[in-house]
């Protein structure tokens, strides 16, 4: 567990740091969240599968509250610096956000206890993106690698195509799935329990608070900072699960998830800042799994580079579909020699 520590909470004080002491500190966490991350991946090493212990709910606790704490604290703090200081890290604070906070928000919406899975909402409607979570739980993982999933990328779509496609799908196959599943209850539910009044009455509250604490400059800096924390988070869904389909059976339906409807990346640090979530096709065939205890098989299709690195890919289409045809190419050769 020491390396999902060390890995994921280094960002978070060196951004701390950057925001309110500026200088090299602002540098430092930038460098940190591309550069660092990039170099210590290629250590030939692997994160092994740990069995679950209580650190790992302490972890997740804290990288929330240091979420929280940024936005709240952090983002004020670092308007205050001369751009030069207060660029890279915004830009730190952004990577953190969608390769940190996602990820840890994603295994708290999966836990098993409610309290958790709130804060696991609370961290994406801070975000601005708290339909994420009906979208995923309800759809994301009983449609994944089939066309009524909106945040499975089709082979040959490119990225821009995909993130409008998904935002506005993503939005609302989680609202219908939340109506179907209100409508199911014994007892109606009364309209402000839906999940969906909490992710705009969260979102709203947010963009009030930031135009009351710093004015329109803390409100367009807290609009880019989320914008750039959901283009992250879709990045992250368009590489994991790009041109990768589940066939039809006989009898007319779609076969279960298996290990090969999952893209995933063996490498060992980003992994670990990540809290395991380039080990993908593992979480789809346990969703209950909790991240230290996931696994990566030789049958589970495996990206070229690490996540973070394929996502900067994604963002040139022409070049993404070039390495991608060759893996994808590769891949039906195996399953059709299988």
């Amino acid at each position: 567990m020491k390396w999902f520590c060390i890995a994921s909470l280094s960002p978070l004080a060196l951004i701390g740091a950057g925001c309110f002491w500026g200088g090299y500190w602002s540098l430092l966490a930038l460098i940190y969240m591309t550069l660092l991350v990039f170099l210590l991946d290629r250590i030939a090493r692997q994160i092994p599968s740990f069995k679950l212990g209580p650190l790992a709910d302490l972890l997740s606790i804290a990288l929330a509250l240091g979420h929280l704490a940024l936005l709240l604290i952090g983002m004020p703090a670092a308007l205050r610096m001369g751009w030069e200081e207060t660029l890279p890290v915004v830009l730190a604070m952004g990577l953190f956000m969608g390769q940190v906070s996602h990820p840890n928000a994603h295994e708290l919406i999966h836990h098993p206890r409610r309290r958790m899975r709130r804060l696991g909402s609370l961290i994406y409607t801070t975000m601005l993106i708290g339909h994420h979570v009906s979208a995923h739980l309800r759809v994301h993982h009983t449609q994944v690698a089939t066309s009524d999933d909106p945040n499975t990328a089709r082979r040959g779509e490119g990225f821009y195509r995909f993130l409008l496609r998904a935002w506005l799908g993503s939005f609302r196959a989680g609202l219908r799935a939340d109506n179907r599943a209100r409508t199911r209850k014994s007892v109606p539910p009364t309209a402000w329990s839906h999940p969906y009044v909490g992710y705009c009455g969260g979102a709203s509250f947010a963009l009030i608070l930031a135009t009351v604490a710093g004015g329109a400059p803390l409100l367009v800096l807290f609009l880019l900072l989320t914008g750039y924390a959901q283009v992250q988070i879709f990045l992250a869904d368009y590489v994991q699960h790009y041109g990768l389909q589940r066939a039809m059976t006989e009898s007319g339906r779609v076969e279960p998830v298996g290990p090969g409807h999952s893209w995933n990346a063996p490498h060992w640090y980003s992994s670990a800042m990540m809290l395991n979530a380039p080990r993908h096709s593992d979480h789809h065939l346990h969703p209950q799994r909790r991240y230290p205890e996931l696994e990566l098989r030789r049958d589970m299709p495996v990206l070229p580079y690490a996540l973070p690195v394929m996502a900067a890919i994604a963002l040139l289409p022409p070049l993404w579909r070039r390495v991608m045809a060759r893996r994808l190419a590769r891949l039906e050769k195996t399953d059709t020699v299988a």
